[in-house]
């Protein structure tokens, strides 16, 4: 791999994609797509769907090809709309994973663009930073501090210390100090690298470390459902033989062939408004579309059942920099111990890395630059060593020369830097005290130190060898984000505790927690406190303490462990390499889209694209507005299918007649048509009620459909049966003449309760008005309002009424319809007051 001479502007987009015609997608193995047709086959095979299509037949077989013809007719609208559904859910599961695709900032058309990284042409320069899983095959041009954890591809475990192309000697090994390679990771600095080889070519590829998709498991909110149609099902098919037996008894006097048919038909259409198919309709649209929503509120979810968890967290850990607060740092204070404070700024901007990326550092040289001392004056001379900051150690330095003299620049966690000082007793209790009055002011400190070394061979090897000169502490501040407190006060009564892990010190953290109003601010556990704690200890420890400071990353996983070992389900927030592993063992793993490394990416279950912690608590909020829509659909279903199922299973008994039956195959597939787009389109767009987050969170292990939602769907079921058949039994008057207008007063209530029920079930504690009125503006709510009305008018008043086999109704007719499919169903208006009444009380 060699570098060619680079353009410092980058390719053009004309060169890049002239060069992806020629070298294809910075992909292992083309993405595979499902065909089409296997989806719209595998809709067909549904059961439901099967039961349809036999009835059809049967029509066609009894001789009634007309009524074949219809009934197929419906059968295709019905796919159509669960087609059409699937398509949009693919459309949308498609937006999401192009969102959620991994990226790399490189340099096009002279300025630094983000793209994905599947859109890497050999020649581009990109930009690397710690926690950025490399992409593609490439030369390091530049580079500071770089290190790499190159063990995917190697199996060392040790990190690689990379250099710049143009400072190395003809490459003895394979691998190659002055190359990056596609799979491994930078834990440390940053880097320009030529891309070389891409997709399949890179050494990655050629090892044939295959990117194999997870396995699709079912969630067990699918499960559930599953078991519910597979149940329903069970029940269809004893009930099915049952009609079908009893109708065979009722019709003696029919030929063999005619009554065999009859018979079966009666078995169909209660099987048909038996089984609940819409649920796994439901469960897809609803997740799909809750994710794409919060993808449109700066939440991105890469695993669609944590859209069902959501609702359930209880508690929330966060990161206290960049989530809490601005990730705007900023030097409100200084101290100096020794000198000046133009020496003490000065030696805190040579501390800083000459391409600083951290917002800390950043703050510090913008402080250097507002007191004239500029980057081109800190940098212009000889760096002679530089002592890298890592966790375990939490300090750095630089060795610069200037002006002929060596120059040790060094800063870091005051505790750390106080230990390399030399200090007397009262200057020790002085710089302690001032850290104290610091930290209580909310702020983070950082310790200034120095030291001149006579020459290179009196440069120590490790910065802990340093015996330096205190020159002061500096005070950043990073500002809580304004909504912050409102947010906490928000998740209190939602009964949500928000945690705050941070590897600033107590007190700073301590301060922030009090001005954002998190509960027991003064209580807190330190990252070396937990370090001598055992697992029973800390859980004990995590029932009262909110706030753990000097925490490293390894840390989290405990903490998050021992929460939800106390029965909690946890969601937390990350953004470092390290954090990886806690991401994924934490119920929601939420990584930081701004700041966030690729890995942290991967592991999480959400990205939050603008690392506010308002996104999180909205997050939640439609976490649980999506659960409750789930659970009013699927007791929506329960209840529109039980007036069907009844009529099917009573007729029968009363001894009516197959023909005149209220409800035939065909009119079951009309139903279809309007419960659908109700169940999956109309609930699914329902607001969250008011006090969604005034509840305490829901328990993971309550099943979907409980016992009280299936009581009240079959309350309700019940109700509007008693309306729809009672109706159509008085008009039939025992003379199956009669039929058609009896069907079409009972068919009528149905659908005009179906209106009634949607806006009745829209919120288990708002009355209908009050739901009406938040969807008075919503087009989709408009369109299947009067798309129901359009149709009633149209299968009653036009010449299709004859081939339903309807009668038209009179006004009065039409206007008692309306009457009782109101009181059907807006009697539950009342349960509603007493309720609020009896919570009142």
């Amino acid at each position: 791999m060699t570098a060619t001479q680079p353009n410092q502007a980058g390719l053009t987009s004309a060169e890049a994609k002239r060069l992806q015609d020629k070298y294809g997608k910075n992909e292992l193995s083309p993405q595979k797509k499902e065909r089409f047709l296997k989806k719209v086959f595998h809709i067909i095979c549904e059961p439901m769907f099967l039961l349809l299509i036999a009835a059809a037949i049967i029509y066609f077989i009894l001789g009634e090809p007309r009524d074949g013809a219809i009934m197929l007719i419906f059968v295709a609208g019905i796919i159509s709309i669960d087609v059409i559904q699937e398509w949009k859910t693919d459309k949308t599961l498609h937006a999401l994973k192009d969102l959620s695709a991994p990226h790399i900032t490189v340099m096009r058309d002279g300025k630094e663009q983000q793209i994905a990284s599947a859109d890497l042409v050999p020649g581009d320069l990109m930009m690397i930073c710690e926690g950025v899983k490399i992409p593609a095959d490439g030369v390091v041009l530049r580079c500071a501090d770089l290190c790499v954890d190159e063990s995917s591809l190697t199996g060392e475990a040790e990190g690689v210390w990379k250099i710049p192309t143009e400072s190395t000697e003809p490459a003895k090994d394979y691998w190659r100090r002055d190359c990056c390679y596609a799979g491994t990771l930078v834990t440390q600095g940053t880097a320009t690298v030529q891309v070389g080889q891409i997709g399949a070519q890179t050494e990655y590829g050629k090892i044939g470390l295959g990117v194999a998709a997870a396995p699709q498991e079912d969630t067990p909110l699918q499960k559930q459902t599953g078991k519910l149609v597979k149940t329903c099902a069970i029940i269809a098919g004893a009930l099915f033989a049952l009609v079908a037996v009893f109708t065979w008894f009722n019709i003696p006097d029919h030929p063999f062939a005619d009554r065999l048919i009859e018979s079966i038909l009666s078995g169909v259409t209660l099987a048909m408004a038996m089984i609940p198919e819409e649920f796994p309709v439901i469960l897809t649209v609803f997740l799909s579309m809750g994710a794409w929503r919060l993808a449109k509120k700066n939440s991105l979810v890469r695993k669609l059942p944590s859209v069902e968890t959501l609702g359930a967290v209880s508690v929330l850990c966060v990161d206290k920099t960049g989530t809490i607060t601005m990730n705007q740092m900023t030097v409100q204070e200084t101290w100096v111990a020794t000198g000046t404070e133009q020496a003490l700024i000065e030696t805190m901007g040579l501390g800083c890395e000459t391409d600083a990326y951290d917002p800390m550092e950043k703050a510090m040289l913008r402080c250097c630059q507002a007191h004239g001392i500029s980057k081109e004056r800190l940098f212009a001379n000889a760096l002679v060593r530089e002592y890298a900051f890592t966790n375990e150690l939490k300090m750095m330095g630089h060795v610069w020369r200037r002006d002929g003299e060596l120059v040790i620049a060094a800063k870091g966690s005051p505790e750390r830097i106080l230990m390399i000082c030399e200090l007397t007793d009262a200057q020790r209790n002085a710089a302690e005290a001032e850290i104290r009055t610091l930290s209580a002011q909310g702020l983070r400190v950082i310790a200034i130190a120095s030291a001149h070394p006579e020459n290179e061979s009196a440069i120590p090897a490790s910065i802990t060898d340093c015996r330096l000169t205190l020159l002061g502490l500096v005070g950043l501040a990073d500002p809580p984000r304004a909504s912050v407190k409102a947010d906490i006060a928000v998740c209190s009564r939602a009964g949500i505790r928000v945690v705050m892990i941070t590897g600033d010190n107590g007190m700073t953290a301590s301060a922030i927690a009090k001005k954002i109003g998190i509960p027991g601010s003064e209580n807190i556990i330190t990252g070396e406190a937990l370090e001598r704690m055992s697992d029973a200890e800390l859980r004990e420890a995590v029932k009262t303490v909110s706030i753990f400071s000097r925490v490293i990353p390894e840390h989290k996983m405990r903490i998050v462990k021992a929460f939800q070992e106390n029965g909690a389900i946890v969601a937390m927030t990350g953004d470092g390499v390290n954090d990886a592993p806690a991401l994924k063992y934490a119920d929601i793993g939420i990584a930081m889209g701004k700041r966030g490394s690729e890995v942290s990416r991967e592991a999480a279950d959400l990205i939050l694209m603008d690392d506010n912690f308002t996104t999180i608590v909205e997050t939640v909020r439609d976490g649980r507005r999506i659960y409750d829509n789930i659970r009013k659909a699927v007791g929506y279903v329960f209840t529109i299918h039980i007036p069907i199922a009844f009529a099917s299973l009573l007729a029968p008994f009363l001894g009516i007649a197959p023909a005149a039956l209220l409800l035939l195959p065909l009119h079951v597939v009309l139903l279809e048509v309007l419960i659908d787009p109700t169940c999956s389109i109309v609930l699914e767009r329902q607001p969250a009620e008011e006090d969604i987050m005034d509840r305490a969170p829901r328990d993971p292990k309550e099943q979907l459909l409980t016992g009280r939602l299936l009581g009240k769907s079959v309350l309700q079921g019940i109700f509007v049966f008693a309306a729809s058949f009672g109706a159509y039994f008085l008009t039939l008057s025992g003379d199956p003449v009669n039929a058609p207008a009896a069907r079409a007063m009972g068919l009528s209530i149905i659908m005009l309760a179906n209106l009634f029920l949607v806006q009745v079930n829209s919120s288990n504690h708002d009355f209908a008005y009050r739901s009406a009125q938040r969807l008075i503006k919503d087009r989709v709510m408009w369109a299947v309002n009067l798309g129901t009305i359009a149709l009633l008018a149209v299968i009653l008043y036009t010449p299709v009424s004859a081939y339903l086999k309807f009668a038209p109704l009179t006004v009065t007719q039409l206007f008692t319809a309306v009457g009782l499919a109101a009181a059907s169903v807006l009697w539950y208006e009342l349960v509603k007051l007493a309720k609020k009444r009896k919570f009142k009380s």
